[in-house]
């Protein structure tokens, strides 16, 4: 396996720029999930490495060695693509090994690989069909069995579950994260959709307009966003986000909301270098970190009233959402079991710990 680095690398296509400076490693035998919305830049990312495209500034290196100049069939990488990319009119044996015949292997070896790899997949018995006779799971499996037959040094995974259905989605992504365990591969993969790059990544990259926003762990990234953007892509559902502005008394700060409501916060070292001024933040909170009651808590100052204007029952938990005044909503974790209905008035407790501040202009975390 290799080391994939991109140091510095820009990438446009006419006026328009994908990239702007993107600098990012991707260790030997480590997972990387790109992450970002559409056009962000995170399978432009794939292509140039892969050789498909080339850095208008910057250099791409694998294992150490510049391949900017380097052509694909030379980088020793492998692509599983979004759309499988299978030859229709060829079996699944002949799909599987079209990779090593171009590279004049022998014919004992390329046997020899793609029935060792087919009975890893669980695809042995379809060796002899074709694409066609295949569900989609299935030719997702042939495509990612056509990249491991080479052994490459560096796997490339550009959204290949995205054509899926969320049962097979679901449980493809826990074979590819098995199938990672197993061979200790380095892998680069892409993906617009968060839970996928949560359960699958050593390492996330959340991209937004061609820049890295954040870098870390999925816990890193989960619990200390760097920006607003990263803290309401990464989650699901989102963060909330609630207007107001930072006061400070003599032995407490508060996030005053735009309906009047206050809100205390815990002090602590990295919040008391806010207190020298008043100020406008947004106040984050996640779903989770919400709890809702039927009567007013004790504790006025770490709760928010409001009235529920949708449920969405997801089996196990229910998310409610409140109107909290104006066009501020709260969306909320709760049970099951819950008997309430929309137009219930209710009470979010907040456990004010876990809330974030983000500047309102720059959206950086405070």
């Amino acid at each position: 396996m290799a080391r994939v680095e991109l140091r510095e690398v820009s990438k446009s296509f006419g006026e328009a720029a994908v990239l702007r400076g993107c600098s990012l490693v991707a260790e030997d035998g480590e997972l990387v999930v790109l992450v970002g919305a559409s056009g962000c830049g995170k399978s432009t990312i794939l292509r140039l490495v892969a050789g498909l495209e080339s850095p208008d500034v910057g250099d791409i290196l694998i294992g150490g060695q510049r391949v900017n100049e380097i052509p694909p069939m030379h980088r020793d990488i492998a692509m599983v693509f979004q759309d499988y990319a299978l030859y229709p009119h060829m079996t699944v044996r002949e799909n599987m090994g079209f990779g090593l015949r171009m590279r004049k292997k022998p014919k004992e070896h390329i046997a020899g690989r793609v029935k060792e790899v087919a009975e890893m997949l669980d695809i042995a018995h379809l060796l002899d069909r074709l694409p066609r006779d295949l569900s989609g799971g299935q030719r997702q499996r042939v495509a990612m069995g056509r990249a491991l037959v080479r052994d490459p040094s560096v796997f490339l995974l550009d959204e290949p579950l995205s054509n899926l259905d969320a049962q097979l989605r679901s449980q493809v992504r826990t074979e590819i994260r098995r199938l990672h365990d197993r061979l200790g591969a380095t892998m680069i993969h892409v993906t617009h959709d968060q839970v996928e790059a949560m359960s699958l990544a050593d390492r996330l990259i959340v991209l937004r307009n061609g820049l890295i926003e954040q870098s870390g762990t999925p816990a890193e990234i989960y619990e200390h966003p760097r920006t607003r953007f990263v803290a309401g892509f990464i989650g699901s559902p989102a963060m909330n986000f609630l207007g107001g502005r930072l006061t400070t008394g003599f032995d407490a700060q508060e996030v005053v909301l735009q309906g009047g409501t206050r809100l205390r916060l815990p002090v602590t070292a990295s919040r008391n270098s806010l207190a020298s001024t008043e100020r406008p933040v947004v106040l984050g909170l996640r779903p989770e970190a919400i709890t809702l009651h039927i009567s007013r808590p004790k504790d006025e100052l770490a709760s928010v009233s409001g009235t529920i204007s949708m449920l969405e029952h997801l089996g196990a938990e229910t998310l409610c959402t409140l109107d909290i005044g104006g066009s501020e909503t709260l969306v909320a974790k709760a049970p099951a079991s819950m008997r309430w209905s929309r137009g219930d008035h209710l009470f979010a407790v907040v456990d004010m710990a876990r809330a974030k501040l983000f500047d309102p202009v720059g959206g950086e975390a405070l």
